[in-house]
């Protein structure tokens, strides 16, 4: 080999050695950056006479496999957490059966204040915490609805929110694609618009569960598992109407809730079929027009069964026809036809309510009665407490079609909510190790600071093998100009 080709193999060892220990060095400070992945420089033998290394660029080393299945399992794991979070507020409305203040309370703490008020009709404190108590379990059942809307009315807006986000990040994405391409195209390094592009597209997949698809030149197009196609050039557009306040009447199905176009077309949010499923869109959805809308829907039958046991005229015979019984629709008769919402309207009969003046006697001697009757006469209070303890069928399908009492109601209502709670709480603990276990393996695949040591270690033995040889190249020099 000549002098000069020797020079020259050196010196591009040298450039080698160099840009190494700047990507070593890269990978070590950016450890612990978020979608950061670890470069290596790429090498090879330059052809010629005169020999020596050639860069040909930077890799960016990443595993498409491992890195969607984590992608999928963080959806999930978002999905599930949002149903669970909404699961337990729904479940802490309602109460446990050994909450002072649960629904099951309320009923149990009226029905004790019916009896104590039959055994002594005489005294007007048993007869007024009687009608306190029937107040105070109307108004837990207002409390329970109108904890649900706001559950209701929060995942609304969650929606109107990921969807904005979903759309800036989907158009961030094509924006990037196009720079990547374009300088692909002019072989400058891209590996920083790849982070970047890496850090966006796990943000989506939040939102809802995606999958990347390779395109030429760099770029990538972004499905849905369920086949909606979010970004294949230019990126989709996501529409939906959030409302300012949702009310039990207020249904997608029923047109008074907005559902979610794809480009200007209505898509299904079924959470089995719907294109969008999984994901935390996939979550806000299913609450409002599922897990809420059920629970409200038990509540509703319940309020009409409370209502509907004490507006026979058989109990209390001073009652007209059409007459509201002890608990009203909004100061109203309650009618079966009317029950969406009916928890949050009931209401005690207004010539009762203790608000409205000291007649807590018309308990004893009838709603409709002009005057007080004998204070020892219990027949009408023994008729009531008879009537909430009956065992009957609810009239509305979504309770269990039973005989049953109200507490007995009460208690099944609120098993159902536990036994849903504790069944999303299962299938969040699996999605949550099953995301964390794949984090943990993609970590593991990302940069090893002990492996860029030891190569950096590599990377200087190669300088200073190079730099002696460019010694002894001028070591050689000199002999000659010295003969």
């Amino acid at each position: 080999m000549s002098i000069a080709g020797a020079l020259s193999n050196a010196l591009s060892g040298l450039t080698a050695a160099s840009r190494s220990a700047e990507v070593v060095a890269s990978n070590i400070a950016n450890a612990a950056t978020e979608g950061y992945a670890t470069r290596s420089l790429v090498t090879s033998s330059r052809q010629g006479t005169t020999g020596g290394v050639r860069i040909d660029g930077i890799a960016r080393a990443s595993d498409p496999a491992l890195l969607a299945d984590r992608r999928l399992a963080t959806a999930e794991q978002t999905r599930e957490g949002g149903m669970a979070t909404a699961m337990h507020r729904v479940e802490a409305l309602f109460g446990t059966p050994l909450d002072p203040g649960s629904l099951t309370a309320r009923v149990t703490a009226f029905e004790t204040a019916l009896i104590e008020a039959s055994s002594r009709p005489d005294l007007a404190e048993r007869l007024d915490r009687a009608v306190n108590m029937a107040d105070g379990l109307a108004g837990k059942f207002r409390e329970i609805s109108a904890g649900l809307q706001q559950i209701r009315t929060a995942a609304d807006g969650d929606i109107a929110r990921q969807v904005t986000t979903l759309n800036t990040d989907l158009e961030r994405v094509a924006e990037l694609n196009k720079r990547i391409t374009a300088l692909a195209s002019k072989d400058v390094g891209v590996a920083p618009l790849l982070d970047e592009r890496q850090v966006v597209i796990d943000r989506i997949s939040l939102v809802v569960p995606v999958i990347e698809v390779a395109r030429d030149r760099g770029a990538i197009a972004l499905f849905t598992p369920g086949g909606a196609v979010l970004l294949d050039g230019p990126a989709a557009r996501l529409g939906f109407e959030p409302a300012n306040l949702v009310a039990p009447q207020m249904t997608q199905a029923g047109g008074l809730l907005s559902g979610l176009t794809v480009n200007g077309v209505r898509v299904s949010t079924d959470p089995q079929f719907g294109p969008l499923a999984g994901g935390g869109l996939d979550a806000a959805f299913r609450i409002r027009d599922d897990l809420a809308v059920r629970a409200q829907a038990q509540l509703d039958a319940m309020a009409r069964d409370l209502a509907t046991r004490f507006v026979d005229p058989a109990i209390d015979t001073t009652l007209q026809p059409m007459d509201p019984g002890l608990f009203t629709d909004a100061g109203a008769a309650v009618d079966p036809a009317l029950e969406a919402g009916l928890a949050g309207r009931i209401r005690l009969n207004a010539v009762i309510d203790p608000r409205q003046g000291d007649n807590s006697w018309r308990l004893r001697d009838g709603l409709g009665a002009a005057l007080p009757g004998p204070p020892g006469e219990a027949g009408l209070l023994n008729r009531a407490l008879t009537a909430l303890q009956e065992l009957r069928n609810p009239g509305s399908p979504v309770l269990d079609p039973v005989p049953q009492s109200l507490s007995d109601m009460a208690a099944r209502v609120i098993s159902d909510v536990g036994s849903s709670r504790q069944m999303i709480d299962q299938r969040q603990s699996f999605a949550s190790v099953r995301a964390m276990a794949l984090q943990a393996a993609e970590r593991e695949a990302g940069v090893d600071s002990d492996d860029q040591l030891q190569r950096l270690l590599l990377i200087e033995q190669a300088y200073a093998a190079n730099a002696r040889v460019i010694q002894a190249v001028d070591d050689m020099l000199d002999s000659l100009l010295r003969v």
